[in-house]
């Protein structure tokens, strides 16, 4: 195999297109020069579209666990009570960061392949009036499941006066997001999925109901303090040194997104989420999740009759495809492939092609060609 090839088909981080590398080599500018004023200006109003807010999308500088342990500590205190809806590996991480800083969890604890339960987030609010704040996950990157989002919200803000926080960090980019019409109070994700940039930057909104909740938080926090952050934005700056290159980088991505249109990029998701999951079932391997709450960022197979580690070893060696493992009590159990972001229908079609030999060579009984013929049949019939 050519050593520089790569074929990058996990979860995150994905793949980068070659003009946001390209803006990504800019000359350096100092971060509180004219230059990066102007950047932050012409990207504050961009984001907004992609969060489905009219509030200013505040960008920091960290990993997407960054954002999510800012929606944290900036909307609850030690010994709140807090309720996390654990749908899998992130979810269990929010709850992880609610511990960490002593607050009373209660832990909605869901199937790993499921989606969340309406009815028992109903039950525990109803069962415990002083929780605070609801946490909850979009996309369940570790399961390929996604959420019930907007239902949850409702529920919530039903039978509760709780904030809405969601990690949005694997679809938000890639599938709808409607933040404000949906009542989120806070709403972050991560710059290195479906928003085609590298890791380093988490994005964060917040509605007026979560901004209120945030400026009267007595809660003592430094470099995630999102009241320095809203301050410093509305005069198109930071309160920190910000990853420069990054913002160029993401002004570019956003400049693909709108030359494409928003409603084309999350239907382009929706092509490749059905292709992929036509495929793997013409290949009768069984997948992780239903087809009611599957993710359109990220699919997760589960094999009955082959190894996935032995799977993904061979098509990273012979193929240079690098595909994602199980985590925690799923791994060694399960496969992932990531479509999202800088990922389009021919992606999808090569990835099947290469599984498919990597599956003969293994030694399961398939017939080439049967999964790709699946997926191409989707495509022609979504795309008509």
């Amino acid at each position: 195999m050519l050593q520089d090839m790569s074929l990058l088909r996990i979860p995150g981080p994905s793949p980068i297109p070659p003009s946001v590398q390209r803006a990504m080599s800019q000359p350096m500018v100092g971060h509180r020069d004219p230059e990066t004023k102007e950047l932050l200006s012409k990207i504050k109003p961009r984001l907004k579209a992609i969060f489905g807010t009219s509030q200013d999308v505040i960008a920091i500088t960290g990993s997407g666990t960054s954002g999510l342990e800012a929606a944290v500590v900036n909307t609850a205190k030690r010994g709140s009570e807090v309720l996390v809806i654990v749908s899998g590996a992130f979810g269990a991480r929010f709850a992880k960061i609610c511990e960490a800083y002593e607050m009373v969890v209660h832990r909605l604890d869901v199937p790993w392949g499921e989606s969340a339960n309406l009815n028992e987030v109903k039950a525990i609010l109803k069962e415990n009036p002083a929780i605070e704040v609801v946490f909850a996950t979009y996309c369940e990157t570790s399961t390929g499941i996604l959420n019930p989002i907007e239902a949850i919200a409702k529920t919530v803000h039903e039978h509760s006066e709780a904030l809405v926080v969601v990690d949005g960090v694997s679809c938000v980019g890639g599938v709808q997001t409607e933040m404000d019409a949906w009542g989120i109070d806070i709403m972050v994700t991560g710059s290195q999925k479906a928003m085609m940039l590298p890791p380093g930057l988490t994005f964060i909104a917040a509605s007026e109901r979560a901004w209120k909740v945030i400026e009267e938080n007595k809660h003592q926090r430094f470099y995630l303090d999102l009241r320095a952050y809203r301050k410093s934005l509305s005069d198109d700056s930071t309160p920190f040194t910000p990853a420069v290159s990054l913002l160029f980088g993401l002004d570019q991505a956003l400049t693909l997104m709108e030359q494409e249109g928003l409603e084309e990029v999350y239907r382009r998701h929706e092509i490749m989420k059905q292709m992929t999951r036509a495929a793997i079932k013409a290949l009768n391997i069984p997948l992780l999740t239903s087809d009611d709450f599957a993710s359109p960022t990220v699919t997760a197979i589960k094999p009955d009759s082959f190894d996935p580690e032995s799977l993904r070893k061979l098509l990273k060696k012979e193929f240079g495809l690098a595909l994602a493992g199980g985590q925690q009590q799923l791994k060694g159990k399960i496969f992932r492939i990531g479509h999202m972001g800088y990922c389009t229908p021919a992606d999808v079609l090569q990835i099947i092609s290469i599984l498919e030999i990597g599956l003969q060579k293994i030694g399961e009984k398939i017939t080439l060609g049967q999964g790709v013929s699946a997926a191409q049949k989707v495509y022609i019939e979504m795309t008509k």
